[in-house]
């Protein structure tokens, strides 16, 4: 039997195409470029500096919004989800740590994956210190490690300054898994002195980064709950720009704000001294929001500060369940004490994170703040975050305050879902712009992101002229679920809007909210016919000028004004039994196919428009109508009109294009049947060629129609297998399949053909996510791709489709996926279509990076001194004096940094890093080079730590320290005084001069000796703890020596 079905399979007579058919290295299945926001985002982070949102998501994909429009997306090598995310701000790094615990160094301006660190230990809590390369990492055992990202040959490197849990801690936690770091905060106004630590049980260490030492700690509550149930931290963040109040979000519920004494002048020091080295387990304050009653754990925590009265926490909880107070908005300042005023923010579903981005217009010079959320289903929302402090500021007055309004970012200009869509690409008379036309137009048309919003967004985009419809290279109509019909221009990866078509008839300019199943446009007749649920089909003939002569851009908000009689010619109703499926035009006769749902097959004369027949097509399982294909055929020696129908179920029979009449015997299915999706007649004068859409080259060429017919083929694909029948055996009635192929694996959901100028392929896209090629009519597989994120679902009979998908013949494919995002596809492999791809994508400025230079060596934080640390935010019931705040000088303190965390400060756990040697030899060489006052007291044969004074050294180094700040104090001082009389150059060292103080040169030799001393005094400390450690291994030997000793005169004593 197998032999007779080879011999017979090698005596068939090839079809047309399959000498010279596609081949793989013809086709190359990519994607070009995403618009919108990903599917399953799940993660928000934001430089502030260069204004660039990066979102996200599940499945290892990261999308970044810049200026302008601009997007890009990258894609992690796994995919795996992402646990923290950051930006190292206006450096173009982001890093993302993800699940695996691998910390991935992105180049966003290259958009490339530069390094990846992977961790031996579970990180569990991140942060980065801005303006520098330093990071924090803090792990499930409690202990927190620091790296430097080095960036020529870009690496990581692990530093030896380590904060173990045993230094930071003390004594080992009682509560199982609580030593986890959950968040390090560096203070602000210190940074670089001092780190909050926040363990998972509750404890808040305050951390002094040069000292290697705890300064202060609090969180850990002694009134615990009766029910002895486990209370966990989730999130923190601080409430004061001065790091004097931390918020703390625990798993049941409670919100708790805890005093943390800020940094204070060494002059104030002393008196400072008792409360940095006191313990407090009571918090400052509870906010009371409800959250704790209902047991919803506290997900997410921002602050922002707002010059006193207006400064507000976010609060958002986590939980599944859909809850009223699953994200408020507190109001902190003096009055929170005695009343909590909050707004409740109702989503439709639960968030998952929250940012606060800003944007400044340099026209009207006002900065435009957004509150954006990330909802579980992957979905943005965005409100106008200073319309939320004006209704807290306000809520207290007499006029009652307007509630903020939810805006959900989608596809821009969509008030309503994509339900049907068409892509027209192979257009030879296209016109060829500038690109800075293009340019121009991205920056004017409104952005995706609300915070980017300028104040001409409503004027009409009108200044640049395009050709037409029919000029344009890349035509993209949507039609949607209010009635609606768009037209874009897809020349760049990002939607132009051309016109809009709202009208639905000559006097009814109104939508009709009826969604629209089917579109067909004809650029050529000018004709534009659309289906819609209810059955109705309008039939929109354009005007000769605004499909084909130069025509001014059209916006929506114009076209709606005006309605569309200045682009439609005419609107001809007529109205099908049943939900419009699918639309064909047959070219001599401009006579007009329709299938519906219900099995109805109708032919409508569009001259009229009248109805010339109505066919019912029955069928046992689904009578849905696909696809209708009109095809001229000779049959019994005369040329006939044949109309191919597909049914749901699978099921093909032809028909007489003209009267309606079976041609078929009986309908050709397979034995199993599945939802068919797609059908096309092979070799018919849609196949080949694009000069067969014209009339005239229809009746040009019929001769070849004629000849060829006997050798056409039907194609038919469903969502379990693909066939190819003989077109003259379809006619027939018998069921004959030249080629098969099943789909084992997944679910197929959509399927077309594309076409070269001398071949065909068919392209076939799965639910998850997974596009085959394959050649026609063969169905052998060309290439196979998977696209992350591009995860369809197969619609249900009698409902919209969540995901539109449309193809163009050379295999342009556009997906949009909800109202979120869109996918632009090729599938050839030398066919590029879109312009400006690098410039749409550059979502980082070098330029804005050499502007801000000069803010390398500026404060952290504000630069203001201010009394009262945060009583204008939060009153405190023990208010005590404050002294004043001295910004840092980043630079300076960023190097010192450097020598810090270069020393291992803990060498028990030096040899622990990924990078890290033994710096004992070190040690060993650099110990002579410490040099004191007393010269004799480094005499040969000295006791060295006798010598080298623990104690003396410190007092040295602390005096010293003191002098040179009081020089740097007096020189300030001296320099304000003598800043209008002396402005030329080298004024200040003149002045030093005359006071008798160094100079900058001098100062800086100073400082050096400083760093020396501190770093050979924590090598000095280390070879302490070595000697002690020696000294107790050699004192155990000696007692172990001593045993033994005894063991064997008790042995010789026993014999």
């Amino acid at each position: 039997m197998f032999v007779k079905k080879l011999v017979e399979k090698a005596s068939k007579k090839q079809p047309v195409g399959s000498s010279d058919c596609l081949k793989s290295q013809d086709v190359d299945p990519r994607l070009v470029f995403h618009y919108g926001i990903p599917g399953g985002s799940i993660l928000f982070a934001y430089d502030s500096v260069q204004k660039i949102l990066a979102i996200a998501t599940r499945d290892g994909r990261i999308k970044l919004f810049g200026k302008d429009n601009t997007q890009a997306l990258l894609e992690s090598n796994g995919t795996v989800p992402s646990k923290f995310l950051q930006f190292i701000e206006n450096q173009g790094i982001l890093l993302n740590v993800t699940a695996e615990n691998h910390i991935e160094v992105w180049d966003i301006d290259k958009k490339l994956l530069s390094y990846m660190h992977i961790s031996q230990e579970e990180i569990t809590s991140f942060m980065v210190l801005q303006r520098s390369f330093f990071m924090y990492l803090g792990d499930s055992l409690g202990n927190i490690s620091v790296l430097k990202l080095e960036q020529e040959p870009c690496h990581m490197m692990q530093m030896k300054y380590t904060i173990p849990s045993t230094a930071s801690r003390g004594n080992p936690t009682e509560v199982a898994g609580g030593t986890a770091v959950m968040h390090i905060l560096p203070q602000p106004t210190a940074e670089s002195k001092r780190v909050l630590i926040i363990f998972r049980d509750g404890l808040i260490v305050l951390w002094d980064i040069q000292e290697s030492k705890v300064i202060f700690k609090t969180g850990v509550n002694m009134l615990q709950p009766l029910s002895h149930e486990t209370k966990t931290v989730i999130s923190a963040c601080w409430a004061c720009p001065f790091g004097g109040k931390v918020v703390v979000g625990y798993n049941n519920g409670e919100v708790l704000i805890w005093n943390v004494p800020p940094i204070t002048n060494p002059s104030n020091r002393a008196a400072a001294d008792k409360e940095l080295y006191s313990s407090h387990n009571a918090p400052m304050y509870k906010l009371n929001l409800g959250y704790k009653l209902e047991k919803i754990p506290i997900a997410s925590l921002k602050w922002t500060y707002a010059d006193g009265k207006a400064s507000r926490l976010y609060v958002m909880g986590g939980c599944d369940i859909q809850s009223a107070n699953l994200l408020q908005v507190i109001l902190l300042n003096e009055q929170t004490e005695s009343r909590t005023i909050k707004l409740g923010v109702h989503l439709p579903e639960p968030c998952v994170d929250m940012v606060i981005i800003s944007s400044s217009n340099e026209q009207s010079k006002h900065s435009q703040d957004s509150f954006l959320l990330l909802g579980k289903s992957g979905c943005m929302y965005a409100y106008d975050d200073c319309v939320i402090g004006k209704y807290l500021l306000q809520y207290q007055s007499r006029s009652s305050p307007s509630l903020p309004k939810e805006i959900m970012v989608t596809l821009p200009f969509s008030d309503s879902s994509i339900t049907i869509a068409e892509f027209i690409t192979d257009n030879p008379d296209s016109l060829n712009s500038p690109d800075k036309d293009f340019i121009s137009l991205a920056k004017s048309i409104p952005p995706f992101l609300p915070s980017e919003a300028k104040p001409n967004d409503e004027t009409r985009l009108n200044s640049t002229n395009f050709g037409g419809l029919a000029k344009i290279k890349n035509l993209y109509i949507t039609g949607h679920s209010n009635g609606a019909i768009y037209f874009w221009d897809l020349s760049c990866p990002f939607l132009l809007p051309i016109l809009s078509v709202k009208q639905q008839s000559e006097d009814d300019l109104s939508l009709s909210g009826i969604a629209l199943t089917a579109l067909y446009f004809d650029r050529d007749s000018h004709y534009l016919i659309s289906g819609d649920q209810s059955g109705m089909v309008r039939i929109f003939k354009f005007k000769t000028e605004a499909s084909g002569t130069a025509t001014s851009f059209i916006s929506f908000q114009g076209s709606t004004k005006r309605g569309s009689n200045h682009v439609v010619q005419s609107i001809k109703l007529i109205k099908v039994n049943g939900s419009v499926l699918s639309i064909n035009i047959s070219r001599g006769s401009r006579h007009l196919a329709i299938g519906s749902d219900r099995g109805y097959v109708s032919l409508i004369d569009m001259e009229g428009p009248s109805l010339l027949y109505q066919k019912h097509i029955g069928s046992e399982l689904s009578t849905g109508v696909i696809s209708v294909r009109f095809e001229t055929f000779i049959l019994h020696g005369f040329e006939k009109n044949v109309l191919a129908v597909a049914t749901k179920d699978s099921s093909v029979l032809a028909l007489d294009g003209d009267t309606g009449n079976t041609l078929s015997t009986s309908m050709i299915h397979p034995k199993k049947p599945s939802k068919a999706l797609f059908m096309q007649i092979l070799g018919g004068h849609d196949a080949f060629g694009k000069g067969s859409y014209t009339s005239d080259n229809i009746d040009l060429n019929k001769g070849n129609y004629v000849e060829d017919s006997k050798q056409l083929l039907l194609l038919l694909c469903s969502e379990k297998a693909a066939y190819v029948y003989s077109f003259t055996h379809v006619i027939q009635g018998i069921k004959k399949v030249h080629y098969k192929k099943k789909f084992n694996s997944c679910c197929c959901c959509w399927a077309s053909t594309f076409y070269t100028p001398s071949d065909a392929g068919l392209v076939l896209i799965f639910t998850n996510g997974k596009i085959e090629i394959r050649s026609l009519p063969e169905l052998s597989l060309l290439k196979e791709t998977s696209i992350r994120g591009l995860a369809l679902s197969t619609s249900k009979s009698n409902s919209l489709s969540n995901s539109s998908i449309c193809s163009s013949r050379d295999g342009e494919l556009v997906v949009v996926n909800g109202d979120q995002e869109m996918f632009a596809l090729s599938i050839l492999l030398q066919n590029e279509i879109y312009r400006l791809l690098d410039s749409a994508s550059h979502v980082y400025s070098k330029d804005l990076v050499v502007s801000q230079e000069g803010l390398i060596s500026g404060p952290l934080v504000h630069k203001e001194r201010k009394k009262g640390i945060f009583s204008s935010v939060i009153k405190s019931s023990n208010t005590k004096h404050v002294p004043d705040m001295e910004a840092e000088d980043a630079k300076e303190n960023i190097e010192e940094l450097s020598s810090i965390f270069s020393v291992a400060n803990f060498p028990s756990y030096a040899g622990k890093g990924d990078n890290l040697e033994t710096d004992e030899q070190e040690v060993e060489l650099d110990i002579d080079d410490i040099d004191l006052d007393d010269p004799g007291e480094k005499a040969k044969g000295q006791n060295m730590m006798a010598a080298l004074n623990k104690q003396k050294l410190t007092s040295k180094f602390q005096a010293l320290k003191g002098k040179l700040k009081q020089v740097k104090f007096k020189n300030e001082k001296s320099s304000a005084k003598e800043e209008q009389q002396d402005e030329k150059a080298g004024a200040v060292d003149q002045i030093k001069r005359k006071y008798g103080f160094p100079t900058s040169g001098e100062s800086s030799v100073f400082k050096m000796a400083e760093s020396k001393l501190n770093e050979n005094l924590r090598k000095l400390q280390g070879i302490s703890i070595k000697t002690t450690e020696m000294q107790d291994s050699a004192k155990s030997f000696s007692s172990m020596a001593k045993q033994v000793l005894r063991a064997a005169e008790q042995d010789k004593q026993s014999s």
